[in-house]
């Protein structure tokens, strides 16, 4: 699992991100705080801060990982 901030500060954002991140098979969670939802869910985004940057987990391992690092590189914060 791999661990990083991403930035959802817009509706076009989450979209794009959902749209993204629903082309692989493995599961990415959104951590904000003490909640925890599936990033896959457009509804489940929303219901959160989006104001601030999130925690992203990524349940993948070698080389599937680095393919969604790269995909994922316009969200994230450092």
């Amino acid at each position: 699992m791999k661990t990083i901030r991403v930035s959802l500060n817009s509706i076009d954002k989450v979209k794009t991100f959902v749209n993204e991140i629903g082309k692989y098979d493995f599961d990415f969670d959104l951590v904000s705080g003490r909640y925890v939802i599936d990033a896959k869910s457009i509804m489940g985004i929303f219901s959160l801060d989006l104001s601030k940057p999130i925690d992203l987990n990524i349940h993948a391992e070698g080389e599937k990982l680095e393919e969604v690092l790269a995909a994922l590189k316009p969200y994230e914060v450092a």
